[in-house]
């Protein structure tokens, strides 16, 4: 190979020949220094030498970046790296598998909250569940909202959600001061709104601790710190119910409501124990009028299945079916889903204080109680897990259940003062046209 001694207007004016793929100029200073061209291409410094009986060589960059000394320089350093042995193609592969590490690592310090919460609702899920129950994925979904959205009641706009500011924030920035100092500006605005809210973002913070890609990024226990609980609420379980004598103004409150589906819906809550949207959920293809049985969603298992008690038969049945819901809504769900102004009304008419819509299975529980029905029985139908029962619970069957929830749906009736014969069948369904 022939070599010069390179300089600014040899390098500069180096081209390689159209009739060939590529060309080099080899320098006569630094050992193994070339610069190579191709017909299209821009020049570029290169190293050329030997490795263990191999030829081998290295791209160095271009002139414009590459001043003839620097790149000289480099070729020296190159050839030193070959004679102690080392094979500079090694070097350079570990040099950019650790830059590409820094990036990886700085890219990962970035990733914010609100780059993982919607892979968090897409693919987190409870413990022993398939996928969230669709009331709480909404309530994820809007305690996370931007707001700015038109009211659907009232005027204005809507605010954002409590863990809306949490999203801009890195996921590895995460720690107890922001954490404290987010809560505290969001306990300004409701303390039991904010705590509801920091449990939501507690169980993000699991989820993203149990996956490898976050782990390192995650202080799962942040949320647990003592300058945090210490700032909680205090947990005060309700205890509101219908005492025995209530329920006859409260029965008769409820009855008198012009809205007769959403009547029909509070009187089945207290008659079955169920959650308000199990229930509201209730379809009539899960209405079974000739076995008499009532299939509904579960928070502990997928579904339950209890009898269908006499009045309760009757009571459905004179509802209109106007979709696939029993306790149907001209609202966008298609179905019942929000009674406490009923309900309201129906506690004023009644002159009852703090009585809630959960208070209703509270209710149930302890009239069915006072009917002398098996605490066994009485959890079945309410769907608690067995462990919370006081007696050793099995599950009962259908037919073993029927009779406890007839005897308690007849104390209820009997305190209310209702006239029913539970030997009548239930009436034809209306159908009312779409």
């Amino acid at each position: 190979m022939a070599k010069i001694a390179f300089t600014a207007g040899r390098v500069s004016g180096f081209k390689c020949p159209p009739e060939k793929k590529q060309a080099f100029l080899w320098d006569a200073t630094a050992p193994g220094l070339g610069l190579r061209a191709t017909p299209a291409g821009k020049p570029a410094y290169v190293f050329q030498s030997v490795y263990q009986g191999k030829d081998l060589r290295i791209t160095i960059g271009s002139p414009a970046a590459w001043s003839i000394p620097d790149a000289q320089a480099k070729a020296r350093e190159l050839q030193r790296l070959i004679d102690e042995g080392k094979d500079p193609r090694d070097l350079k592969r570990e040099a950019l598998a650790v830059h590409a590490e820094k990036q990886a690592a700085a890219a990962a310090r970035a990733l914010t909250v609100g780059e993982v919460w919607p892979l968090y609702l897409e693919n987190g899920k409870p413990k022993r569940r398939d996928a969230w129950k669709p009331r709480y994925r909404a309530d994820l979904e809007a305690m996370a909202a931007p707001g700015g959205e038109k009211k659907k009641r009232g005027q204005g706009t809507t605010r954002p959600g409590p863990l809306y500011p949490l999203l801009a924030l890195p996921l590895a920035g995460v720690n107890e001061d922001t954490l404290k100092s987010w809560y505290d500006r969001e306990a300004v605005a409701g303390k039991h709104q904010a705590a509801r809210a920091l449990m939501m973002f507690r169980g993000f913070l699991r989820w993203c601790a149990a996956r490898p890609e976050y782990r390192n990024l995650t202080d799962r226990d942040v949320g647990k710190a003592a300058a945090i609980v210490e700032s909680l609420p205090s947990n005060t379980r309700r205890t509101d119910a219908l005492e025995a004598a209530q329920v006859p103004g409260w029965w008769a409150g409820v009855e008198q409501l012009s809205n007769r589906t959403a009547s029909a819906y509070l009187r089945a809550l207290l008659l079955t124990g169920a959650r308000r949207e199990e229930l509201a959920a209730l379809t009539w293809a899960n209405v079974d009028f000739q076995w008499r049985k009532l299939t509904i969603a579960d928070k502990v298992e997928t579904t339950r299945t209890i009898p269908l008690s006499p009045y309760m038969a009757q009571m459905l049945a004179t509802l209109p079916r106007v979709g696939p819901y029993v306790f149907a809504s001209t609202g966008k769900a298609g179905r019942i889903t929000d009674t406490r102004a009923s309900h309201a009304k129906a506690l004023q008419s009644a002159a009852i204080d703090g009585l809630t819509i959960h208070g209703l299975r509270r209710s149930f529980s302890l009239l069915g109680e006072a009917a002398g029905a098996p605490a066994g029985a009485i959890a079945q139908v309410m769907g608690y897990k067995p462990s919370a029962t006081a007696e050793g619970y099995r599950p009962r069957s259908i037919d073993a259940l029927r009779p406890f929830l007839e005897q308690i749906e007849a104390h209820i009736l009997s305190l209310a003062g209702v006239q029913f014969d539970a030997k009548a069948a239930p009436g034809a369904l209306r159908v009312v046209a779409g």
